[in-house]
């Protein structure tokens, strides 16, 4: 069976219905223009998104997460995957900047719930329905992707403002499984999603790399502690 590497991971398949998901300590920024490597990257990624796939399957959003399979590795379902990116904006930061007239911080009155075509050469382009529809995914699994991705903001936005974070944005992906349920599946961690200090609005995500506003590993490192109450051990 095809391995599938892309920027931060490599999934390898199994034989029975499930796949290895290698988080690897690799980061990308800008369409892949900038590019660095962090030791111990993968390691936090993974643990990240076991820690928050377990909060969304406890409060009933089913995941393709299986379990942990070593230090950057997790056990997960093997879906095959919609060529779409759902994301979910809470607090105007990134492109949506550049797109309305409102400033950086600003927080919205309702999410924000965004469509894009999975496509490197395409830049990965914002869609809406009717694309999707043209790619042959329907207008009923459309709303039942955004309709998972509003739980899940609703239930992460309360888990991280309990710990002091807000959170700002995300990316999700989906996929169908072998019994053909729409089911949550990629990752979630600070490579995928915006998170501010509350009190500071110091990014704890992927900005930190793509701006230069510190040390990347430090802030994964501090959010991974805010999240889980633990000190992380990752190895390097």
């Amino acid at each position: 069976m095809e391995v599938y590497e892309g920027k931060a991971k490599k999934v390898i398949p199994l034989d029975d219905g499930k796949a290895i998901m290698e988080f690897k300590d690799d980061a990308t920024a800008f369409d892949g223009s900038k590019k660095a490597r962090f030791g111990g990257k993968g390691w936090l990624n993974a643990q990240i998104s076991a820690h928050l796939f377990r909060v969304l399957e406890e409060n009933g959003v089913k995941t393709h997460f299986i379990g942990v399979a070593g230090d950057n590795r997790l056990i997960v379902e093997r879906l095959r995957m919609y060529p779409v990116e759902v994301v979910v904006r809470n607090v105007v930061a990134g492109s949506l900047k550049k797109r309305l007239p409102l400033r950086e911080g600003t927080e919205l009155p309702e999410p924000i719930v965004e469509l894009y075509y999975k496509d490197d050469s395409l830049h990965d382009p914002m869609i809406n329905r009717y694309h999707a529809k043209i790619l042959g995914i329907s207008e009923s699994e459309i709303r039942e992707m955004e309709k998972i991705a509003l739980r899940v903001n609703e239930i992460l936005r309360e888990y991280f403002r309990k710990r002091g974070i807000t959170l700002i944005d995300f990316k999700l992906e989906f996929g169908k499984n072998e019994r053909g349920e729409i089911v949550l599946g990629d990752e979630i961690s600070p490579d995928t999603c915006r998170f501010w200090d509350a009190e500071t609005g110091e990014s704890l995500d992927k900005d930190v790399f793509r701006f230069d506003r510190g040390n990347l590993i430090d802030a994964y490192e501090r959010l991974y502690q805010r999240i889980t109450g633990e000190a992380p051990s990752r190895r390097l």
